[in-house]
């Protein structure tokens, strides 16, 4: 939703429903198991990945309840909106990258 104040555009706000998964051990490709899950609120999927992405890789942010570790390449995030879908999205070393649903299976 795109918001018109003046001159300037502003992104409404919205919260997503976020889900980590991880392997065990890092640079594993089989065997991913759900880690955290959380609510983001962000203006879309980017700005959600990247605020996932910075309070998973400081030590101070990360919540108490998850057993997640460090976030690293082979990560994956699904983005839940509700009616509107899920979306899953994997850590690659050129950034984040929209897979499908049988990669965490």
């Amino acid at each position: 939703m795109v918001r018109l104040w003046g001159k300037k555009v502003w992104l409404a706000k919205r919260a997503y429903e976020a889900v980590i998964f991880q392997t065990p051990r890092f640079g594993e490709t089989k065997g991913y198991r759900q880690v955290c899950r959380l609510t983001v609120t962000a203006a879309d999927h980017h700005e959600a990945l990247s605020i996932l992405y910075r309070m998973f890789n400081v030590a101070d942010l990360i919540p108490k309840n998850c057993q997640a570790r460090f976030m690293g390449t082979g990560d994956i995030v699904l983005i839940d909106e509700g009616r509107k879908g899920q979306t899953y999205y994997r850590l690659c070393p050129d950034g984040w990258k929209r897979v499908e649903r049988q990669l965490v299976c």
